[in-house]
């Protein structure tokens, strides 16, 4: 019988591996105070993970402020100079230094992709060990549309040669996951980036799903390495209904499996 491929990782890097997030929106609200627009950071916040010229077009609409080029090239040039004089602040969040080092060790295939650029990128990379020169890492200079658009993902997954629908996206941002998404990948999310649901239990429910997603992936790509070579046992087949199309590409969109009761968080 044929062994399951295994998965590529495809990690989003603010929030996921390294603790900025914060740095991120205070750089933002420096860079829009300094153009006299004044936004709570909560607002910044809840953007945090696109690309810096949709969030850019997606906060100056809350205040109507005009929107040009130049007006998005100086903004951009401010939060750049605000974050690098905080970069130094930023730290890796637990354990991502090990799980990379464990999914190199193992010859699991990942990658890091941001919707930053390099500039801005290098220093949490230096965080967290990684050489861009002789690890995948994808960033915004490297692609024609960054999150929420695929872009990212696929040119990641192409990066170590590996099907998109093979890989699993870990982001801490609802633009991680739209991306996962649309690039037909399955998308694990993460609190470390600062956000939470609604209630007290968005946590847990969030760590609950992590967790099933995880063991789906598992199965699923167990049965399907199986059908490969028609010898699916049925102690294979996982208890969520599914199909090949998590893994493999089809016509239709991939099946995105229910875990329970749907919760707001």
């Amino acid at each position: 019988m044929a062994s399951a491929r295994p998965a590529a990782f495809l990690f989003d890097l603010d929030g996921t591996l390294v603790d900025s997030v914060y740095e991120h929106v205070l750089a933002w609200r420096e860079a829009l105070e300094q153009v006299g627009i004044a936004l709570s950071v909560w607002r910044i916040h809840r953007r945090i993970g696109m690309s810096g010229g949709l969030l850019i077009n997606a906060l100056l609409r809350e205040t109507g402020a005009e929107i040009s080029a130049r007006f998005v090239e100086e903004l951009q040039r401010g939060h750049a100079d605000a974050y690098a004089r905080r970069s130094a602040q930023v730290r890796p969040l637990p354990g991502a230094k090990e799980l990379l080092e464990h999914l190199t060790a193992n010859k699991v295939p990942w990658a890091v992709a941001t919707s930053g650029r390099m500039a801005s990128a290098r220093p949490s990379l230096n965080a967290i060990g990684v050489d861009p020169s002789r690890a995948p890492v994808i960033t915004r200079d490297q692609v024609e549309h960054a999150k929420p658009d695929p872009d990212l993902f696929i040119a990641a997954s192409k990066q170590q040669a590996v099907d998109v629908a093979d890989a699993v996206v870990v982001g801490d941002s609802a633009w991680d996951l739209l991306a996962a998404r649309r690039a037909r990948a399955l998308g694990v999310g993460l609190l470390s980036g600062g956000t939470a649901g609604k209630n007290s239990n968005a946590r847990e429910r969030i760590a609950s799903m992590r967790t099933r997603a995880i063991s789906f992936v598992i199965s699923t790509r167990s049965v399907c390495a199986a059908k490969r070579n028609h010898t699916a046992p049925s102690s294979l087949r996982p208890r969520a209904t599914a199909t090949c199309a998590v893994g493999e590409r089809s016509g239709t969109a991939p099946l995105i499996p229910r875990f329970g009761k749907r919760h707001s968080v």
